[in-house]
């Protein structure tokens, strides 16, 4: 019967002590954020001039003013002769690979262009290529590629 009771007694003790031990992991560990937005970057690729800029708005601003007039300046280089005005923009598509380097993807432009300025398409190359190597944009603290269109107008 001692020992009987005293069996009782073990089983309770451990039936009831065991809450008081967490099996689980610690509550305390903050979840890491597992959610990745692929359609935004931390920080926007940058040339030089435009790194030292601490506000995202101003060194975004600051990388678009700088390559507008670095293909503008590249194009103006060259002379066009054409017979009727123009005035369209069109679009530049270009990645920068997560090394900082410049690649054309496409170019998107009316079949006007294309017919009155067949010359644009190699000479937009051409500038897309003279574009120094820049910082990389950042997802997370790592150097990412992005894709930016990048809108010229042609007024002639």
């Amino acid at each position: 019967m001692f020992l009987r009771g005293f069996s009782l007694l073990l089983m309770v003790l451990f039936i009831t002590s065991c809450d008081k031990f967490s099996f689980s992991k610690n509550k305390n560990i903050q979840d890491l954020d597992t959610i990745v937005d692929f359609s935004s970057v931390d920080t926007f690729p940058s040339f030089k001039p435009c790194d030292s800029i601490i506000d995202k708005t101003k060194k975004t601003d600051c990388f678009r003013t700088t390559i507008h007039q670095k293909i503008g300046a590249e194009l103006l280089q060259h002379t066009f002769i054409i017979k009727d005005s123009i005035d369209e923009i069109i679009y530049v598509d270009l990645i920068i690979s997560s090394e900082g380097i410049f690649t054309l993807h496409a170019i998107q432009s009316s079949n006007n262009i294309k017919k009155v300025l067949p010359q644009l398409d190699g000479l937009l190359r051409e500038s897309v290529g003279k574009l120094p190597k820049i910082y990389a944009a950042n997802k997370r603290g790592i150097p990412v590629s992005v894709k930016y269109s990048l809108p010229i107008r042609i007024k002639l």
